[in-house]
Parts: structure tokens; C-alpha cells; sequence
């Protein structure tokens, strides 16, 4: 099995989120091979889930002030500030058989080749159980994808180094995630946190690590990249092939970008159903 590979790149936001949007819709109606992306962001940004409420999730105006941009994903999940990272992205069909029917039993799957891929740099990592506060207690920072760990996702020494949201939708899904390579934890509450900063930063402090921040020595974006990519190949036996955008997926993420650029999108959450036919 060949899959395409997407290889490291740095866009806005915007762009980001079209681009991954234009892979799923034309690898779904076209029944193509999976498709594993990595990029970087050309500006910080605040990412948000699909159901999240932008007003109540993320400190606009300090965003503002500090020049991060601020996007709606397609995928669920909790808000993300996305600075010094690797972001993954993996589109497949349904008729890819090496994932399961399920948002859960995906994670898991590709939680274990991006653990496998992060032991070629001496990092062990693991597969968290269960979130915290799943016993109804409604958990701290609701609003943070970083602040509790969902069940499947990685964990380094018990904290989280890695987010992911799901989308599954006309007989396939695209996940994407966030693989931190340094994280700041004052930033990330003051920008996304709107209340009890200090404490929240504290709890931040103590979830949350990275990459370069577990290792003797820093790795390049190229370099971890390079060993995910790896772990994809080991873990499930396949091959990659890099290769562009198709001219159709180009065509479709330009209009995409005004999509995620506007008000409509990101603050009223205008859905536009997928028109793969």
C-alpha cells in the first residue's frame, strides 16, 4: 500500500485549514490512497473546534493585540494555539481497512505510529486511557484542547505532547493534530483561558510537554517530520511517496481560503454542507 505524502510546509491558517479540507473532499469523491500531510503555521494561530463558540473560547482581543490569527476547524475538539509545532494531518477512505469504523479506535491507531516515530529520538511515549474528569465532574479549562488528554492520545512522562480532532463524514474521515515541539504555557492561557490565568497557566505547567523539551538535544521541524514519518511506515507497513496537490485540490482550497478567512465561518459557524458529487 502507497500513500501520498504531503511533506513539511509553512502556510497561514487560513490556507491550512483549506488545504486540508480540499484533500479530504477530493481523496473521498475520487476513492484515492490516504494522504499523510505535515506543516508548520506561517503566523501563530488559535485554531477552535467545530462546535466551540469563538466568544466564549478564546481572549480575541489579545489575540489581536499579539497578531495571532484565529480559524474555525471542521473537526471537533477543544481550541489549539498553534506556534512551535508539527501539525499532522491523515485523509482516508473507508475502504482503507487498516483503520477501524470508529473516531476512537482511529486515534489509537495513529496515536501508535506517531509513538513509534517519536522513539527514534529516544522519546517513550504512551497511549492515554481515559480523559481526566470523565467521571462527570465537568474538568477544568473546558476550553484548551492541551489541558486533558482524551482517551488514545499521547502522553510523555503523564503529560500531554500531542492534540487531535476528528472528522468522519461520506464514508471516510481526516484527522489532524497538534505535535508541540516547545510549549508556553502563559501564552497559551492568556490567549485561550478567559479566567484564573495564574492557576491556569500552574495546571498548564504540569499537563503539558514537547518535543524539545524532553530530548538532550533540539530536532528541526524537517527532522521530527522525518522520524513521524517513519513511524507511519514501521508501524503499519506501508509505503510514502511524496507528491504535490493535484490541480483540483489546488483549485479547491483557493476558494476554500476565503471560507476559513471569514466572519461567517469562524464566528456564527455557517455550515457548508460537502458537496463531494
Amino acid at each position: 500500500m502507497v500513500w501520498r505524502l504531503l511533506n513539511y510546509r509553512s502556510n497561514s491558517a487560513s490556507e491550512n485549514m483549506a488545504i486540508d479540507e480540499a484533500v479530504f473532499q477530493e481523496t473521498i469523491k475520487n476513492k484515492r490512497p490516504p494522504t499523510l500531510r505535515f506543516y508548520g503555521w506561517r503566523r501563530p494561530a488559535v485554531s477552535i473546534g467545530y462546535f466551540q463558540g469563538l466568544k466564549n473560547e478564546v481572549n480575541f482581543n489579545r489575540c489581536r493585540l499579539s497578531g495571532v490569527d484565529i480559524v474555525r476547524r471542521i473537526t471537533g475538539g477543544k481550541a489549539v494555539y498553534h506556534c512551535d509545532e508539527i501539525t499532522y494531518s491523515l485523509t482516508a477512505g473507508d475502504s482503507e481497512k487498516l483503520f477501524p469504523d470508529s473516531i476512537i479506535g482511529t486515534y489509537e491507531i495513529i496515536s501508535l505510529c506517531l509513538a513509534q516515530g517519536l522513539s527514534g529520538l529516544g522519546i517513550k511515549a504512551h497511549l492515554a486511557k481515559a480523559a481526566s474528569g470523565a467521571s462527570g465532574k465537568k474538568p477544568d479549562m473546558t476550553s484548551c484542547c492541551f489541558s486533558v488528554p482524551s482517551g488514545n492520545e499521547l502522553l510523555v512522562g503523564g503529560r500531554k505532547i500531542c492534540g487531535s480532532a476528528q472528522m468522519r463524514t461520506h464514508g471516510g474521515f481526516l484527522q489532524h493534530g497538534s505535535l508541540l515541539m516547545t510549549f508556553d504555557p502563559v501564552e497559551t492561557a492568556a490567549l485561550i483561558l478567559m479566567s484564573q490565568v495564574t492557576d491556569s497557566t500552574e495546571k498548564l505547567r504540569r499537563s503539558v510537554t514537547a518535543v524539545n523539551e524532553v530530548i538532550p538535544s533540539p530536532v528541526s521541524a524537517e527532522t521530527l517530520c522525518s522520524v513521524l514519518q517513519k513511524g507511519f511506515i514501521d508501524e503499519l507497513g506501508i509505503d510514502l511517496s511524496e507528491g504535490p496537490l493535484t490541480p483540483a485540490e489546488k483549485a479547491l482550497s483557493s476558494q476554500l481560503v476565503k471560507k476559513y478567512e471569514s466572519d461567517a465561518w469562524n464566528w456564527e459557524r455557517k455550515r457548508d454542507a460537502f458537496k463531494l458529487g
